[in-house]
């Protein structure tokens, strides 16, 4: 607070300073006059100012008002009785083991119940607990007790969509339902050097090998695997897996890739155009011309060429005699894909070709097949077949030394090298289908370009 006395006493100080001041403006010059004016000025609004500011309050003589509420303690006493009314369950995951037991299993996701294990082994569709595969997750709820309330596993047969098991007790019995999975897609990115072979390189860089086959499928018709492959090639890939809960439950489809293979660089992107009448999709390049050619490079997946289309010293007739045809050295057993769409026009035993089957395609050409150990079930003179079905397999029948493949390519029944020959790719994409699959691709190119190694060899189109 600013005393009264002492407020007497400062205005009475200003007031005589003023009038001094007064004085002293009166007879001096106009400058002088003004500046003059305004100190009296501003005197005279300090002393207006501490006249009228307020005080401060004095909280000490404030009101207190104590306000008081009784609050209800909680009865721990029906707590513990509405806790003990309800049952008590405990929740156990596991990932199926290599070697794994239905025994083994339920024992570490701690179910101590024999009727729940009768079940599982009668019942079919429970049954399938069994034949998970190692890594697959499964997921129990017992009572207090150890005894099996519900168990739940993800199913995945290989059908379009995985299925979700579960066995539940209802009082004294148990069932089990089988319902389709929600699934989370997920979009992957991996790159891989080629080293040794490609499912080492693939393996390295954590690529399922499905993946892996899909990729020689996209590009076997401008690249031999079994032979083609260099130190160094390198390869980018980008796919789809489907997981749920954090799990992952198959791989889908490649949905791009690029190989580096012996300084060119072949490149697909998967298109199906989603305004097609008839569904379905394929592999394209990035300038829309298909990379489905009419003809497979090599009508099996993994091999060695033993012998190419050349004069040579016939290992049985001990003569010199031009070879028709090529010879792919593999396994017995193994199986042989035709090399493009046809017909079956030959299927038997053929001289030095042993068994045999011959296809007729369009335009005058052909394939013939020999050597082979056994033929398709149900292959016969007359039927259709698709590019890369499986007509036979591997073996030596014939004329032959070692299980191999003799594969012919005749035009006109004329035999060509089929390593050299160049055949015809699918058509290329157009109007509005082109549209809508460059937008697809500049997405894909994008990833490509992130997963590119700087240096690279230039673009090469795998449609050439």
């Amino acid at each position: 607070m600013f005393p009264q006395d002492k407020f007497k006493r400062v205005t009475s100080r200003c007031i005589s300073t003023l009038q001094s001041c007064h004085h002293k403006i009166s007879g001096s010059s106009p400058k002088t006059r003004i500046v003059g004016a305004s100190a009296l000025f501003l005197a005279a609004f300090t002393i207006g100012a501490a006249g009228f500011a307020p005080a401060e309050p004095d909280l000490k003589d404030a009101p207190v008002n104590p306000i008081s509420k009784e609050l209800a303690l909680p009865d721990l006493q029906q707590q513990i009785s509405a806790l003990e009314d309800n049952a008590q369950y405990y929740v156990n995951e596991e990932k199926v083991r290599t070697g794994d037991t239905l025994a083994t299993l339920l024992n570490r996701l701690g179910v101590d119940d024999e009727e729940a294990a009768s079940f599982i082994k009668s019942d079919t569709l429970a049954r399938s607990v069994m034949q998970l595969r190692a890594g697959k997750r499964v997921v129990a709820k017992t009572d207090e007790n150890g005894e099996l309330v519900s168990l739940s596993a993800t199913l995945d047969d290989g059908g379009d969509t995985p299925r979700n098991l579960v066995i539940s007790r209802e009082g004294e019995h148990f069932k089990a339902d089988a319902v389709p999975a929600t699934l989370e897609r997920r979009v992957e990115m991996r790159a891989g050097v080629i080293f040794s072979s490609l499912f080492a390189a693939t393996d390295t860089a954590q690529i399922p090998d499905a993946i892996a086959l899909q990729l020689v499928d996209m590009f076997a018709t401008n690249i031999n695997f079994a032979a083609d492959l260099r130190r160094g090639d390198r390869f980018n890939v980008v796919y789809e897996t489907f997981w749920q809960n954090g799990d992952l439950v198959r791989t889908g489809r490649v949905l791009a890739g690029e190989f580096d293979n012996a300084g060119n660089r072949y490149q697909a992107v998967w298109f199906s155009d989603p305004a097609s009448k008839t569904g379905g999709g394929g592999y394209y390049a990035f300038d829309g011309k298909s990379l489905k050619k009419a003809f497979l490079k090599s009508p099996l997946a993994f091999t060695r060429i033993s012998s190419g289309f050349s004069m040579r010293l016939h290992p049985i007739l001990g003569k010199w005699k031009q070879h028709t045809g090529v010879d792919f050295a593999a396994p017995t057993g193994t199986p042989i894909h035709a090399a493009a769409d046809g017909v079956v026009d030959f299927v038997g035993k053929q001289n030095g070709y042993g068994n045999i089957v011959v296809i007729k395609h369009w335009s005058g050409y052909s394939t013939a097949y020999g050597h082979m150990s056994r033929f398709a079930a149900g292959i016969k003179k007359g039927m259709k077949v698709s590019q890369s079905d499986v007509i036979g397999y591997v073996g030596m029948t014939g004329w032959a030394t070692g299980p191999h493949l003799h594969y012919e390519f005749r035009v006109n029944n004329v035999p060509r090298n089929p390593l050299s020959v160049d055949v015809p790719n699918n058509q290329a994409l157009n109007g509005q289908q082109l549209q809508r699959f460059r937008a697809v691709a500049a997405d894909m190119q994008h990833r490509m370009a992130m997963l590119r190694v700087p240096g690279a060899p230039d673009v090469k189109l795998a449609s050439k």
